[in-house]
């Protein structure tokens, strides 16, 4: 079985049974994690030196709509609205051939490894069994760690509070064809409309589906002007729904009284707060959930108007959860702190730990566990915009970007290294992301944004 050394790294592990070490060593077996500790001896092994390296965990992306990666950047100035009514309901989002979107979840998959994001929540938009067998296909050929969850399609009949659509049968299609096993890089969860965009007896009925599924559940929830008279998680909890299997996204607009019903009976909260706070869904709802006792995780959300990356949603969750307690002291006529309410240490666990316990995936990843899935990324403190190193967690969260990234492996086997994607054709993905971004944009006439197109 192949071994590899990573040594005298600075090891965050974020499991605090074992703790951080300022000088460390993990040794790998295959995929799996099996010692963190100074000084380990081994022999047969691969050294990966790691001298001038934060050995952690990968991050954990909880929200993502991978496939929009070869529309990036026309939704630099879209709100809410303006995003769904070009991306849903018949527009671009449905021009899509199953190789665009073969190619649009490679690249967007490529572009999340590449950032240190070694597992995320594919939320999907489905046209077609074709087009879920392409965008299955892009993900395991990336190499990343990731759930695909399995959506309906993005026109008008679907997503409206009166629908009874579903495509239940494709899902159970979806599962037995390429999810058999839980014990693979991919696996299934189901993107539901949810009751805020669906008829409440449809979301019910995809509830108990994803279920019978075994699948992790997602939903969009608790935003925009609906979000708080709904109470969408309160009618979830009196229907004795609610559980550790369903994730709620973005939830703004949800009562204090709601996230502790989570608490109580189960389920995640995903923030997405560059988005949230761009597009109009409302003030992300970290400090709600803090407050009230949940973990949030984070997710990138829409790649068509915000990097793929987490290392900026770091920055973002924890200074709009900052500000807006800071902005309340001031009110009061006070300065706030010392301390700040909220730490670096606690958003790179949302982005870790907490990520992987809303994935339902914290049995394999999140932590550098010996036992877990060596899930591992490496970041350079000789750059000029860490060096020096004086506190590795606030220089992960407030400093790195994606270009510290020096290397990632995924269940043990390097897809980056020495800051270059190992195992890729760069030009082919770049070439196939072209043809596809063409092919949809000439389908559907040129967007707000895309400029050079």
């Amino acid at each position: 079985m192949e071994r590899k050394l990573f040594k005298n790294g600075i090891v965050l592990t974020m499991d605090k049974s074992i703790g951080d070490f300022k000088k460390a060593d993990v040794l790998i077996e295959g995929s799996k994690i099996v010692e963190v500790k100074p000084n380990i001896e081994a022999t047969d092994c691969e050294i990966v030196d790691a001298s001038e390296m934060i050995v952690m965990p990968g991050l954990v992306d909880t929200h993502r709509h991978t496939w929009e990666s070869v529309i990036r950047n026309v939704g630099a100035d879209w709100s809410l609205q303006k995003y769904l009514s070009s991306i849903y309901y018949g527009n671009i989002g449905s021009k899509r051939t199953p190789q665009d979107d073969y190619i649009a979840n490679l690249l967007g998959a490529l572009e999340a490894l590449d950032s240190g994001v070694t597992t995320f929540l594919d939320w999907s938009m489905i046209i077609s069994r074709d087009n879920t067998g392409e965008m299955i296909r892009g993900l395991q050929e990336s190499g990343a760690r990731s759930v695909f969850a399995h959506g309906c399609p993005g026109d008008g009949d679907y997503w409206n509070r009166e629908s009874t659509l579903h495509n239940s049968d494709d899902a159970r299609y979806i599962k037995e064809k390429y999810f058999s096993s839980k014990d693979q890089l991919l696996t299934m969860g189901l993107a539901i409309r949810g009751p805020e965009f669906c008829s409440w007896e449809t979301s019910v009925d995809e509830i108990k589906l994803a279920r019978e599924l075994d699948a992790i559940c997602s939903m969009h929830l608790g935003f925009g002007t609906w979000g708080s008279s709904d109470r969408s998680i309160e009618k979830l909890y009196n229907a004795d729904l609610l559980g550790g299997d369903l994730n709620f996204t973005h939830a703004n607009a949800v009562s204090p009284e709601e996230i502790k019903m989570l608490v109580e009976k189960g389920g995640t909260v995903s923030v997405t707060p560059e988005i949230e706070m761009m597009m109009g869904h409302g003030y992300p709802a970290t400090g709600l959930c803090v407050e009230n006792g949940l973990r949030p995780s984070i997710g990138v959300d829409v790649v068509t108007s915000t990097g793929g990356d987490m290392f900026a949603q770091m920055k973002f969750t924890l200074q709009a959860e900052r500000s807006r307690v800071n902005e309340t002291i001031l009110a009061e006529g006070n300065m706030p702190g010392p301390p700040l309410h909220i730490t670096a240490r606690d958003i790179l666990e949302y982005a870790t730990v907490d990520g992987a316990k809303a994935l339902k995936l914290s049995d394999k990843v999140g932590t550098l566990t010996p036992g877990k899935e060596a899930d591992i990324i490496m970041i350079r403190t000789t750059d000029l915009n860490i060096f020096p190193v004086n506190d590795p967690v606030g220089a992960v969260v407030q400093c790195a970007h994606t270009g510290n990234v020096d290397s990632v492996f995924v269940a043990g086997k390097a897809v980056k290294r020495a800051g270059k994607m190992v195992n890729v054709d760069l030009n082919r993905v770049r070439k196939l992301a072209i043809d596809a971004r063409d092919s949809i944009f000439n389908k559907y006439g040129n967007p707000d944004g895309a400029w050079l197109v």
